[in-house]
Parts: structure tokens; sequence; C-alpha cells
């Protein structure tokens, strides 16, 4: 414990010195300040990144083809490549014991839909049952797509909560019937997607449906798949390149496309994706972190030289203690423990003005790659710990240059 006459000398030094003192801390709060801010902004790109991902299954591969950009066994550059059913068949029969969810999809843009006075025109989907759970879709009322609506055939739909809000205006949606492109399709459920509004402008038809009412015979605009899940991210990343090396081989072999064509077969992986977008974000804050730490020390450099300056302006006192008995390790106490004091003083101010904004200001925050910016207990923790060796960092040489001062010469000082 320290004696109350340590306090009341380090107080009184900072009576004396107040704007010293002051500059002095500020540098350190703004390091601290400036290290929470920028680590709260890491976090904040983490949560956006998140975000994005949360739209559709964390691990979902998707498929869809164009058109080729170079010759292959004696044909030309520029054929546009369609899948088939053929091609959702041969991927499932080869990885069933792989998939977790799985569709084909056909899909209609601008599709014009009406149900009595009120239009709109939104995507249609021809989708099979697992497509739920490929889009992260949850239902409000109703049902999905199932088995024996595309068996049937049958023209049942459902819609996303802004389709419902533009045509039924919070009335009774289930039961009713709709018109899409002038086919009228039943509506069996409501669905609520976390991507929003963007995500909630479609309607979902069976897979067989879509290709039967509008001439597309076998068709498919794309493929959708999950994987069973791993132990660990590593392993799903793996399995999940495996599959889609596979996959793009099979489907350049089957349509005649040479291995080397970017353009002709495209697959979206968004376990490859999220761990680029991770990656990107982890050296982003280890720069922040960088950028702060920095700061700090440029703080603590300023602590240091303002200590070295009261060790020379307090020589003679030093020296008239070291006369009387006392010793070095109680000399270097005397100016480690100021130091430490302003530092975390400062220090602590600096943290807790961070956390106040981020506070206020943090969930306003929602941008496309930022959302919600914020530190969490062992950030503040582990600035607690900074602020406590930069404060001993600030005053070791100061104090040890203080110990080694000999009272004699001390004693001469002016």
């Amino acid at each position: 414990m320290l004696k109350l006459e340590r306090w009341q000398e380090i107080f009184e030094t900072i009576r004396k010195n107040k704007l010293r003192t002051f500059l002095t801390g500020l540098s350190v709060a703004s390091g601290i300040f400036i290290l929470v801010i920028l680590l709260a902004l890491g976090q904040g790109m983490q949560n956006g990144i998140a975000k994005e991902f949360e739209d559709d299954a964390a691990n979902r591969i998707s498929v869809w083809t164009g058109v080729t950009s170079e010759s292959y066994k004696g044909m030309n550059p520029g054929r546009r490549i369609e899948m088939d059913n053929a091609d959702y068949e041969i991927a499932e029969r080869k990885n069933i014991d792989q998939l977790e969810y799985k569709s084909g999809v056909y899909s209609i843009w601008g599709g014009l839909t009406s149900y009595k006075n009120e239009t709109g025109s939104y995507r249609i989907e021809g989708v099979r049952g697992d497509y739920q759970f490929l889009e992260n879709a949850t239902l409000t009322a109703g049902r999905f797509i199932n088995q024996s609506d595309l068996n049937n055939y049958e023209k049942n739909a459902v819609i996303g909560n802004r389709v419902y809000q533009d045509l039924f205006k919070e009335k009774n949606a289930l039961g009713e019937y709709i018109e899409i492109t002038g086919i009228k399709f039943k509506v069996v459920g409501v669905y609520s997607d976390p991507g929003g509004e963007r995500e909630e402008t479609r309607i979902f038809i069976p897979l067989t449906t879509s290709q039967r009412v509008y001439n597309a015979g076998d068709k498919l605009r794309s493929l959708v798949f999950t994987l069973k899940p791993e132990d660990n991210f590593d392993q799903a990343l793996a399995a999940s390149e495996a599959f889609t090396a596979q996959l793009e081989s099979d489907l350049k072999r089957k349509h005649t496309v040479a291995p080397s064509d970017v353009s002709a077969v495209n697959i979206n992986n968004s376990l490859e994706n999220a761990k680029r977008f991770y990656d990107l974000t982890n050296m982003i804050r280890w720069f922040f972190w960088g950028v702060g730490i920095c700061t700090i020390i440029a703080g603590i450099v300023g602590v240091s030289n303002i200590m070295l300056i009261i060790v020379k302006e307090r020589t003679k006192e030093i020296g008239i203690r070291k006369a009387i008995g006392a010793e070095p390790l109680s000399i270097i106490g005397m100016i480690l423990h100021e130091s430490i004091f302003v530092t975390a003083i400062a220090g602590f101010l600096g943290l807790i003005f961070s956390l106040i904004l981020l506070e206020i200001v943090g969930p306003l925050i929602e941008t496309e790659y930022i959302r919600n910016p914020s530190v969490d207990f062992g950030v503040a923790i582990t600035t607690v710990i900074i602020l406590i060796v930069a404060g001993a960092l600030a005053g070791f040489f100061p104090a040890r240059r203080a110990s080694k001062i000999k009272p004699i010469v001390a004693l001469r000082d002016e």
C-alpha cells in the first residue's frame, strides 16, 4: 500500500504543473481514444460482412453459366451454355452423401403480377423445396414449395413480405389467387428474408411448373447447393473447394467447354468469399492495432520526456533523499508511481470517452460494410493492460536515471 505522503507529492507536482500535466495526459488519452475507435471500426467491418453473408445460407454454392470465351474441340467461342435438369441430377447423384440442401432454379425477371387492383413487377423463381433453407428464408404464414407441388405441376406460389405488402396491404393472402404474367397461382405461403426488401420482392413457384408454363423444357438458370456441416471451418472450406472443383469439371466436360475457360461456367462459393473477406478484415484490424499502438507510443514518449524534465527539476530533492538513506528502488518507485498515475488517469478518460461515443453513435452506423462498430470486454481489458504497461515504460528510464544520481552531485545542483 502506497503511503499518503507519496500521493500528496504526486498531487503537489500536478498542481504546480497543470498545463504540462494536461498536455501530457491529452497525448495519452488521444492515443487510447484512437486505438479504441479504430478497433471498433474493425469490428464494425466484420459485423457488416457477417450481415452480408446472412442473406443466404453460410455455405451456399451457386452455379450459373455464360458464354464460352475459347474455342474447344472444333467449337467456336461465343456459344451460350445452358444447364438442364440432367446437370442437377448428375450433381445430386454423385454427391448425395455430401449434400445438405439442393435445388435447381429457373428464373423469370420482371414477372408482372397482380391481385385485384394492385400490380407489381417481381422476380419469379421456380425452385425445389430445399430452396427455403438455401435462401435462409423464414415463413411468416403458410408453407413453402413441397414435393407434391413439384410432382403435380401445381400452380402454387410463396410470396415475399414486400410482395405481400404491395399486393395485399396487410390482408390475409393465404388461399388467394394472384396472376403472374397472366397465369393464376394460389398463394400458399409468405416469407421474410434477412436480406431485407431486396430479397423479399420475389415469388417462388414449383420448378416443374415454371419450366412448363414458361416453355423452358428442362432448362435451368442456376444450381444451388449447401454441403453438410463439418467439424471446423477449415474442413468445411476444403470440402467445399473440392466439391466446386469437381462440379465445374463435370459441367465443362458435359457441355464441351475448355478447362481453362473462365466465363462459360461460373461458381460462387460463399465459404471461399467469407474466408477472403475475413482474412481482409483481420489484416485491417491488425493494421488498426498497429496505428493505435504507434499513437500510444508517441504519447509514451511525451510522458517520458516530461518525467525526465521532472527528474531534472527535482535533482536536488532526490539528492537529499538519497543522502538521508533513500534506496534506489524507492526513488524508482516514486517516479514510476507518478508516471503510471498520470498515464492511467488520462488513458481511462480516453477509454471512457471512446466507449460513450461508440454507445451513442455506433448503433446508428449501418453502411453496406460497416455495422454497429463496437468493442468487447476483452478489448477493454487489453487497453487497460496497455495503459499500465505504457505508464511503466514512460517512467522507467527517467526513474532509472533518477536512481543513479549521486547525492553529492545532486546537492550542488542549482
